[in-house]
């Protein structure tokens, strides 16, 4: 219900200042998006580029990518590659954008020293043109292998029977795989024996050699010597032929946006292991000195974009278990007293987890580089708990500085004569001293006169038991 006391002249010179500001927050809204679509126009060129790991985030963005330049009608998409792999499921999703895709895929692996390793090569195949930079390579597309072998067998005979199941999941991934890459290499007619060794054997080669064996179509030295090339190439496009005409196109660069660049940033192995050990490290120091608050929170938000990653990455619970294991061991050495062989064990279970939990040969290429991250955070880790340890240690042989058992030791002046306890009537003879600002009622075995300096040996209770003191206080 609306009061009609607002209704005077004022108020409806509001009123009609309210409407005139609504209707220019309209027409700015128009406009933009006016500006936003002109600024996509017809025959423009679409470029993306990929920068790392194959996974969810930049799956995401190139057939963000893909689809924007559909919509348009653009006269192509060119995707920049440099990848060491990632993940099938993400690099599938890609590739059928790609073979479905109503207007031209043009891929060029770039800059110098770029690789289109592992699912790079597949999203290079499938795109309708294949172009890479001398002094970049392409290929090494063998499923990776919790062996690290590609799954071969054991060598002992004993160990057969617990090899067998992954050896049969990796035989079963790489006849998968190498079938994939064939029915990629067949749709683009480029070489489909190179594209099947490179599957099975891990075969890789520079720019010039995949030129020659029919991987890829152009070696340039630049974008624009790549859309010259290019122009009036004919190519398929769903089972029709399409001309190429990128001439004095716009180009428009497609961006991440910001949700992606973080998933993009979280979805890195290396990253998630860096997480874990400063959550459980944090974690760690807020439930040792509660009320820090700093080291908790921070504990707590790594925790969460750890949650947010093993969302994204394919993990390994064994590994996972591993490196909790060897965190809660390095922790418990602390406390207990094992010579070190609880440390080397938490050493030990970190370092085999760290290298087991984003190593899954059916899914990723993804891993945790071991001299680069693995080895020095462990070492990190074992720094940091030589320094807890060192301060525990040194507090534990320092004098206690709280509570009344604290007075030991300190020296004070007598105020009162103290006499010797009389044990045999049970009677003692009390005096009072002065220590540290405060009287103290006391007793001593010795005969303290009034000025004397005296020495706290313990306290019972409300009653200080003195000496008196060697030297002046």
């Amino acid at each position: 219900m609306i009061s009609n006391q607002c209704e005077g002249p004022g108020a409806r010179r509001g009123i009609a200042l309210f409407h005139t500001r609504w209707a220019a927050v309209m027409l700015a809204l128009l406009v933009s998006w006016m500006g936003a679509t002109s600024a996509a126009a017809v025959g423009d060129l679409y470029v993306v580029t990929v920068d790392g790991s194959i996974n969810p985030a930049s799956a995401d963005h190139l057939m963000g990518a893909i689809h924007q330049a559909e919509a348009a009608g653009a006269s192509g998409i060119l995707i920049e590659l440099d990848t060491p792999g990632g993940l099938v499921t993400s690099t599938q999703d890609i590739i059928q954008a790609m073979l479905n895709s109503t207007v031209p895929t043009i891929v060029y692996v770039t800059p110098r020293g770029a690789t289109a390793t592992s699912a790079g090569t597949f999203i290079t195949l499938a795109s309708n043109v294949a172009a890479m930079m001398p002094g970049t390579s392409i290929g090494a597309a063998h499923p990776v292998s919790l062996l690290g072998d590609g799954g071969s067998p054991p060598a002992e005979e004993d160990e057969a029977a617990d090899g067998a199941g992954q050896d049969i999941m990796a035989q079963k991934m790489e006849n998968y795989l190498a079938a994939y890459v064939e029915s990629i290499a067949k749709q683009r007619n480029r070489n489909v024996e190179w594209a099947e060794d490179a599957v099975r054997n891990s075969v890789a080669v520079t720019a010039e050699e995949a030129l020659e064996l029919n991987v890829i179509d152009f070696v340039v030295d630049s974008r624009a010597e790549l859309l010259a090339a290019i122009e009036g190439r004919v190519v398929e496009l769903n089972g029709k032929e399409s001309t190429i005409a990128i001439a004095g196109a716009r180009e428009v660069v497609v961006e991440k946006t910001v949700l992606q660049a973080i998933f993009d940033f979280l979805s890195d192995p290396n990253v998630a292991l860096i997480l874990l050990a400063i959550g459980a490290l944090g974690l760690y120091m807020e439930f040792q000195s509660p009320g820090l608050i700093v080291p908790g929170a921070v504990g707590v938000v790594a925790m969460i974009l750890l949650g947010f990653a093993l969302q994204i990455l394919p993990f390994s619970w064994v590994g996972g278990l591993l490196l909790i294991v060897g965190i809660i061991l390095l922790i418990a050495e602390l406390f207990i007293a094992s010579f070190g062989l609880l440390f080397a064990a938490g050493i030990t279970c970190f370092l085999v987890g760290g290298m087991m939990a984003f190593d899954r040969p059916e899914v990723s290429d993804l891993n945790v580089d071991f001299w680069q991250v693995l080895l020095p955070l462990a070492l990190g880790v074992s720094l940091f708990g030589a320094v807890i340890a060192y301060i525990i240690g040194r507090t534990l042989f320092t004098q206690q500085t709280a509570g009344v058992d604290e007075m030991v030791g300190w020296i004070g002046q007598c105020e009162a004569t103290i006499g010797p306890e009389n044990r045999e009537s049970k009677t003692s003879s009390k005096g009072k001293v002065f220590v540290r600002g405060e009287y103290w009622n006391c007793v001593s075995e010795d005969l303290i006169e009034v000025g004397d300096s005296i020495e706290v040996v313990s306290v019972q209770g409300l009653t200080l038991c003195v000496r008196k003191a060697t030297s002046g206080g």
